[in-house]
């Protein structure tokens, strides 16, 4: 186990971050956002904040920016803020002021005047459905509905009405917002040789190519830096509103602007996890043998449509067997901030449903509900030949059963005083998935390496990843490797995304660093050179031939060379075609609810998790401890309220509640580690996502079992459980 390499600097203040930057003659940026959620900016006042003191600049859609709409293949069309004078919903970025100060730029800013043609908002997710529409095609070309049927099934309706146990349920998870330690922020610089923003993302070759887009550079000439990102995990991967403003702001005053959002506004000017509803229909033989499964999904999206949340996609698509199988997908647009990728995007919110609604047939069956989990495993998605590469569900149900104390869970809980105490499981999957990574490995003369490449690490411990694949890669001790993150004039490292970093990075370090030692063995039997005609061989970070043997180092400095270079990529491919890829897990919990109070209390916690190679079980296990924190929080906290006018009700960290150290308890994880080769040549599955998935549901299902109270919507309130 290896410590984090950037834990000094983070533990000791020395980590720098985007908005830590300062330069000679900067100015501040400061956001105004609309006060409307439909309509139209018919005018802005802006004499008053023009001539407030320290005001360099006021842009407005009257006097905008000159910024253009980039496009990308991963996310399609991104919007650039004041570009035109439309309102699609409350905190929408109209303005931006500009001055010496950050607070004069936040005072000229209240001085704005802003005056609409307001129209009617649609702001509820309940009072769309009926207007709910398909969503647009989704990148992996998944059709919203989808049927698979037994021979001679006519509808699942049938297959439903023919089954001996049948449960139907609606349930319905909040809106929730990232909500980032770091928020979202930029600081632009213009120079002889172009652009430079330094902002936290999740991509910055990404961001870079959108920048460029977005003010007409050369690609070549803007360069993104984010070698620390404050929390990320969906809600940074795409450039935000400060980093556009900023990079305009500072081409038009010839002068580093930095802009950063304040904590009010990250919850409007980013983008949100949508709210949604889901029905399910689950039928099943009298042993708990599924007959048919129906799930219906609804999730609120933009006015652009720009993000589907795919709850019946992301799970029942994929988790049981079973021989009828029904999934739909619709969307209700909404005028609320977007939505976008939040950690576990579909699985989380999806898996509250689906593993509730297995809970409740386990109960309508007399069922332990890992019986009935294991007894409809599935060895390949529903309706596709291509089996699982690896699954070891089994196993962590069975290691998380005799490690949590299963076998003493009574159907109806028990008491401890006056706590009403239940136990609680569901299943965990995340589709295992790679991204396109290139990254450079470099030997040099000190007897070190260099692992190099632009992909982030909001927190995930990516970076020490970089060190020890590198230093296994090379044969040396992985104090000699230097990673490097964070920089988009790096080679192209991929999206921190998707729990796909370390497979996509990792597996493309094994490639530069075969290519970077053969070059060197190259090097080393060149005419002239110290192993000249002879065969050579490399181990333990030596050259070796004819019992002599040198070191990497030592032979650089022998042919007058300071380093060697080579590059690796890596990309998913023919392995699609013969599997189907995902992290398995198990999750496990306790809670308390106070007999008078109704107070609920998460008392434990287990995940056991079967996600390939674990390649650091330090940042690894905290990855999983974080999601299984969210999952609380998702369950028993977290909820972004809108009011009727798109006003977001709770928009600070005071009252939008987020779980405290009181709030959760011991958590213990467990690896059930089988590399996965066929998945990448590292092994490694994605840990980042999947420890969310699955949590809410195991609450809510152990709340059931202390209380014989179903609750099916999240966060669960204490009042839900009054009588």
């Amino acid at each position: 186990m290896a410590s984090r390499v950037d834990a000094p600097l983070k533990v000791t203040g020395r980590a720098k971050y985007g908005v830590d930057n300062n330069f000679p003659g900067m100015v501040y940026g400061y956001l105004v956002l609309s006060t409307i959620a439909h309509g139209e900016i018919a005018a802005m006042d802006v004499t008053a904040a023009r001539s407030a003191p320290g005001v360099l600049a006021v842009y407005t859609p009257f006097d905008p920016l000159e910024l253009r709409t980039p496009n990308s293949p991963l996310f399609g069309d991104t919007w650039v803020p004041l570009q035109d004078r439309e309102v699609a919903y409350y905190g929408q970025p109209i303005g931006f002021v500009v001055a010496e100060t950050f607070e004069q730029a936040r005072d000229a800013a209240a001085l704005i005047e802003v005056s609409y043609h307001q129209r009617p908002a649609r702001t509820s997710l309940l009072d769309g459905l009926d207007s709910a529409e398909d969503p647009p095609p989704g990148h992996d070309g998944a059709p919203p509905s989808l049927e698979v049927l037994a021979p001679g099934v006519e509808s699942i309706e049938d297959a439903l009405a023919a089954s001996p146990v049948v449960v139907s349920a609606t349930y319905t998870t909040a809106a929730q917002n990232h909500a980032p330690m770091e928020p979202h922020s930029a600081v632009a610089v213009w120079d002889a040789d172009g652009l430079t923003v330094y902002s936290g993302n999740q991509g910055s070759h990404m961001v870079a190519a959108e920048l460029a887009s977005a003010v007409a550079a050369d690609p070549a000439s803007v360069r993104v830096v984010n070698p620390f990102v404050g929390g990320a995990f969906g809600g940074k991967g795409r450039t935000s509103a400060p980093a556009f403003l900023a990079a305009a702001a500072a081409r038009a005053l010839n002068r580093p602007v930095k802009a950063a959002l304040t904590r009010e506004q990250v919850f409007t000017a980013t983008a949100n996890r949508p709210a949604t509803v889901q029905r399910l229909s689950l039928g099943a033989d009298a042993d708990g043998t599924l007959i048919a499964l129906r799930h219906d999904s609804w999730c609120g999206t933009a006015m652009d449509r720009s993000f589907v949340e795919p709850t019946s996609h992301g799970t029942s698509r994929e988790w049981y067997t079973t021989q009828n199988l029904a999934i739909s997908q619709k969307i209700v647009p909404l005028h609320i901030p977007p939505g976008t990728f939040m950690r576990a995007p579909g699985e989380a919110p999806g898996s509250f449903a689906l593993e509730s609604a297995i809970d409740e047939l386990a109960v309508a069956l007399r069922m332990d509900p890992i019986e009935l989990r294991l007894r409809n495993n599935s060895v390949a998605p529903p309706g596709k030949d291509l089996q699982w590469s690896s699954k070891h569900l089994d196993e962590c149900f069975r290691i998380g059963a005799a490690r949590f104390g299963w076998a003493n869970r009574s159907p109806n809980g028990h008491t401890d005083g006056d706590w009403l105490v239940g136990l609680g499981t569901a299943t965990a999957m995340f589709p295992a998935l790679r991204f396109p990574a290139t990254v450079g490995v470099t030997l040099r003369a000190d007897d070190t390496a260099l692992v190099a490449t632009s992909g982030a690490d909001p927190g995930t411990g990516l970076l020490t990843v970089l060190s020890l694949v590198g230093a296994e890669s090379l044969d040396i001790s992985p104090d000699r490797v230097t990673p490097q993150l964070g920089d988009s004039a790096l080679p192209p490292g991929g999206m921190s995304g998707g729990s796909t970093a370390t497979a996509s990075a990792g597996t493309a370090i094994m490639v530069a660093a075969a290519k970077v030692i053969d070059d060197l063995l190259a090097l080393a039997a060149a005419p002239g050179a110290p192993f000249a005609g002879t065969e050579v061989s490399y181990a333990d970070g030596r050259v070796l031939a004819d019992g002599r043997s040198m070191t990497f180092g030592e032979l650089l400095r022998a042919v007058g060379r300071e380093s060697i270079t080579a590059t690796g990529s890596s990309a998913p491919g023919e392995e699609l075609t013969k599997h189907s890829f995902s992290s398995f897990g198990a999750q496990f919990c306790e809670v308390r609810v106070h007999r008078w109070t109704r107070e609920i209390r998460v008392s434990r916690l287990l995940g056991v998790f079967d996600a390939g190679r674990i390649i650091n079980p330090q940042p690894a296990r905290s990855q999983l401890m974080g999601g299984m924190i969210w999952g609380v929080s998702a369950a028993l906290h977290e909820g972004l309220d809108f009011e009727a006018n798109g006003r977001p009700a709770n928009a600070d960290l005071a009252s939008y509640l987020v779980p405290v150290n009181a709030d959760i308890p011991e958590i213990d994880v467990h690896f059930v580690e089988y590399p996965d080769t066929l998945h990448n040549d590292l092994g490694a599955k994605g840990v980042g996502e999947i420890g969310v998935v699955g949590v809410a549901a195991a609450i809510a299902n152990a709340i059931y079992n202390a209380t014989g109270t179903r609750i099916r919507h999240i966060p669960i309130l204490l009042e839900d459980l009054l009588d």
